[in-house]
């Protein structure tokens, strides 16, 4: 194995670099598709099971027991992170080059088929884009990539994650380069693409080539475009309130309970109470979605709205208190219902209009709240498309999309995926100023060939000491206590330095600077870049428990930050 493995890489190495990356790509998609096939027949194994226990009255503690088991198993037994996954793939991009752990990419398949086939408010789709990355980030070690190869492979991940759970490969590269890198460029776009492609085809080969959600053609009218302004509104509100929810679920859990399986527990427990009473609520529910596209839900306004309400209320309950899945599963059954609500709502306040039907209102509706939540109008507009064949109703999904994602934007700026990075100083965007300077510390760019002086040395002695200098700035330290007490500037001293007769009577200690900025060798370079300019000045001391280091330079900083964009730029 060890002689195979050397090959491998020795053949991969005398490729181009490019092509390395396609063909490191294409092994990513296929383990991705494969990744996202066995999740699709775990749920399928295990939901089939429990189904004919579903009517007794016991089906309250099923959620329950999956989502206590899940995270026991997550959190106690392979000692892995709880939530749905996706943040943790953009903050290994973001902060740690993309390295992922290596048993990230089953134990999130594994507790994900616990919560789900229970009754779990989840879908499928975070778990397999964390399992994909972390295959991905884990073929990249084995090839000893870089850094930023990592960071395109961990994405290749994601999109064959996506394409293959979805059959929808633009949507696969269009969630991969918009909610994960966030950023859009030929290097990334060709390996990713194949990778999603790849995964597709990986999953047709072994569940077949089918669109998830066929509809039928619908006329729509002018009068439906114009509605479609109003069904933004209400999607934006839906995804605001949901991720707001999940939120608070989150934190009140986390104070009220201890241990993370008997918040799982107790989440679970609400969800199964939930689900005796209005069903649609338990699982994935694509068959509620399938139902609403082909307008055959039970009629009824009222139950449109509970429904889309519970839905939220469940998903809330379930990712809320640490259950594993994902989010988009969730986002398009409350969209659906969202959509079917306001569809109904119409027909009975203008029952003179010819409405469209009601699955033309459910895909918007779908459109509206998956973009909102992610923060991301082109995924939603890719997966609608692709995964139920509405091309004919693309102005108007695009139109729903965008708007949705816009207004929702002035209520909640980050994503669902986003937020709690943002929250925490976690979160580098590509060509941001934290991200070119992320992977430099102060001590890299500390300059020491500064002379320090002592706070009793005469201004003639300092006089000589300024023409042997090519500084304008001397650092003053203690010389028993080596304290650092302040900086003599040029500027500030020049008048002295041609009046003769001070030479004698004055002291460094009377003309230097004692209020000063200072900066530890524990800051960040952005906090660094930001006290440069509010402070006008083009070097500042690195202070570390009161002793002078060094100092660093604005022109230093700015030519890195110069270097590293090119570099950035260039590949």
């Amino acid at each position: 194995m060890g002689l195979f493995s050397f090959f491998i890489r020795r053949f991969l190495f005398r490729l181009d670099e490019r092509l390395r990356l396609v063909l490191i790509a294409a092994v990513v998609g296929i383990c991705g598709g494969l990744a996202s096939v066995s999740l699709n027949l775990g749920l399928q194994y295990i939901s089939a099971a429990l189904r004919p226990m579903r009517t007794n009255w016991y089906a309250l503690i099923f959620p329950a027991c999956g989502a206590a088991v899940a995270v026991f198993f997550l959190r106690g037994l392979i000692r892995d992170f709880g939530g749905h996954g996706v943040p943790e793939v953009i903050y290994s991009i973001s902060m740690r080059g993309g390295l992922l752990r290596l048993r990230s990419s089953f134990s999130r398949l594994i507790s994900c088929m616990l919560t789900i086939s229970s009754g779990g408010s989840a879908g499928p789709e975070a778990p397999v884009v964390i399992s994909g990355a972390s295959i991905g980030s884990n073929i990249a070690g084995f090839f000893y990539l870089n850094d930023r190869q990592r960071i395109v492979i961990v994405a290749c991940g994601a999109a064959a994650a996506i394409a293959s759970i979805f059959n929808a490969p633009a949507t696969g590269i269009v969630f991969a380069l918009e909610a994960i890198l966030g950023e859009w460029t030929p290097v990334n776009l060709v390996p990713i693409a194949i990778a999603s492609v790849v995964g597709t085809e990986v999953s047709r080969l072994l569940q077949g080539n089918q669109i998830p959600f066929e509809h039928r053609f619908f006329n729509v009218s002018s009068w439906d475009l114009i509605s479609c302004l109003g069904l933004a509104v209400l999607t934006g509100l839906s995804a605001v309130l949901l991720m707001r929810m999940i939120r608070v679920t989150t934190r009140v859990s986390g104070k009220a309970l201890k241990y993370p399986w008997l918040r799982a527990a107790a989440g679970g427990l609400l969800v199964g109470g939930l689900g005796l009473f209005l069903p649609d609520v338990l699982g994935e529910g694509y068959e509620y979605i399938r139902s609403v596209i082909e307008e055959q839900y039970p009629p009824g306004l009222a139950l449109a709205g509970l429904s889309g309400l519970t839905k939220i209320v469940a998903t809330s309950f379930t990712l809320g208190s640490g259950g594993s899945g994902g989010i988009f599963a969730p986002c398009l059954v409350i969209g659906s219902f969202i959509g079917l609500f306001f569809q109904r709502a119409l027909i009975l306040i203008f029952p003179s209009v010819a409405w469209a039907g009601e699955g033309y209102f459910g895909l918007l509706g779908m459109a509206g709240v998956i973009s909102s939540v992610l923060q991301a109008p082109l995924t939603g507009i890719f997966l609608i498309m692709e995964i139920t064949g509405g091309y004919d109703v693309m102005v108007s999904v695009v139109l729903v999309a965008v708007m949705s994602a816009t207004l929702s934007h002035f209520w909640e700026p980050f994503s669902i995926y986003h937020g709690e990075l943002v929250a925490r100083g976690e979160l580098l965007r590509p060509r941001t100023d934290a991200r070119i300077l992320s992977e430099l510390s102060v001590m890299e760019l500390l300059e020491k060939d500064c002379r320090v002086i002592r706070p009793d040395m005469k201004l003639k002695d300092f006089v000589r000491v300024v023409e042997r200098s090519h500084r304008n700035y001397f650092p003053v330290e203690d010389p028993e206590s080596g304290r650092f007490l302040g900086m003599v500037y040029m500027d500030d001293i020049r008048p002295y330095l041609f009046d003769s007769a001070l030479y004698e009577s004055v002291v460094v200690e009377e003309i230097m600077n004692r209020d000063i900025n200072v900066v530890s060798p524990d800051d960040e370079l952005p906090d660094v870049l930001r006290r440069f300019d509010e402070t006008h000045s083009w070097s500042l001391p690195v202070v570390q428990a009161s002793r002078f280091e060094g100092l660093i330079s604005k022109a230093t900083l700015l030519d890195y930050y110069r270097r590293e964009l090119m570099a950035q730029e260039e590949q």
